[in-house]
């Protein structure tokens, strides 16, 4: 299949998983009577599980899974790792401690946005801090060493929130909210994320060149003509908008990441431009799809997102591992 086949069957399944999205819910709607009410809205009970809960559900699953996939593939490309991801930085992690923090104090309750508002300021702050401990010209390892000390530092502030909790409730809203999920958002949320998402993504997309280069080496790549410490902030910032907005309004959704980029990697041959694109599609139509699976596999358990993901990311990313041992043997 060519690039641009590729490109378009993935588009084609993004669409369709985004019509099933809309159309998959535990109320019993027709499908004639779901589109008329969500084009024209006609039909006031309709038109709100439509536009208010069904649409709001869907645009986040393809914005949140298109922001983890494409951040995931930057991320592998940069490293030169396909076992790298989004969270390996330590954003999603500060992020969740954000939010956590939001959920004890009980600011999110007294007011709706805080909790996502949180959540940005915690990946905000990790960013300062990976500057920081890895400087302006540090490397891959620098990166990947600043980032592992930030997402340990953010898991035990995470830990000690809910060790310290007094209010039993609390810290099982904590431990819900962390399992991922897009139940109960409305578009308020999209709205407040998709700045930040769009902006992160338009900046991981100009990667692409500096990325190919970079398959062949650093100093291979600065002969090209790559700025590698650009390279690197962009990467940062890029990842940072992208995947603290995701978190902020869907949780911790975990694996996206790290799977669709191995997974289209060879159809794209192995080059990181064309990575870019697909993998955004790729996470879109594998978020979608998981999605639509809670919704259908236990609709009144609330089955939560980020715990169908990790049970089909884990045995891959296993699956991954094995595999390189053996090529290594």
């Amino acid at each position: 299949m060519s690039y641009r086949g590729l490109l378009a069957a993935l588009g084609a399944l993004v669409t369709l998983l985004f019509a099933a999205s809309l159309l998959v819910g535990p109320a019993a709607l027709g499908f004639t009577e779901s589109v008329v009410a969500l084009l024209t809205g006609r039909g006031e009970a309709v038109v709100l599980v439509m536009r208010e809960i069904r649409l709001p559900r869907a645009l986040l699953g393809l914005m949140v899974g298109a922001v983890l996939g494409l951040s995931g593939a930057a991320m592998q490309g940069f490293l030169r790792n396909p076992l790298a991801e989004p969270g390996l930085i330590g954003v999603s992690s500060s992020a969740a401690l954000g939010a956590v923090i939001a959920l004890q104090t009980g600011i999110a309750a007294a007011f709706t946005l805080a909790l996502p508002l949180a959540a940005l300021a915690g990946a905000a702050l990790s960013v300062l801090l990976i500057l920081g401990l890895a400087g302006p010209r540090g490397g891959a390892l620098a990166l990947i060493l600043a980032g592992i000390a930030i997402s340990a530092l953010a898991g035990a502030g995470v830990a000690l929130v809910l060790n310290l909790s007094p209010n039993p409730f609390a810290a099982m809203e904590i431990v819900f909210w962390m399992m991922g999920s897009l139940a109960d958002r409305s578009m308020v949320h999209v709205a407040l994320a998709a700045p930040f998402m769009l902006l992160g993504t338009l900046m991981l997309l100009t990667l692409g060149r500096g990325l190919d280069a970079l398959t062949l080496g650093e100093d291979a790549a600065e002969a090209m003509g790559v700025r590698l410490g650009r390279l690197r902030l962009v990467l940062i910032f890029g990842t940072a908008l992208s995947v603290g907005a995701a978190v902020a309004v869907a949780g911790t959704v975990g694996f996206v990441g790290l799977v669709v980029p191995h997974v289209l990697r060879p159809l794209v041959g192995a080059r990181p431009s064309r990575l870019l694109p697909a993998a955004a599609l790729g996470g879109a139509a594998m978020l979608l799809a998981a999605d639509i699976a809670v919704r259908v596999i236990a609709p009144d358990r609330d089955l939560k997102l980020g715990v169908l993901t990790a049970l089909v990311g884990s045995p891959f990313f296993l699956h991954l591992i094995w595999r390189m041992r053996r090529l290594e043997a």
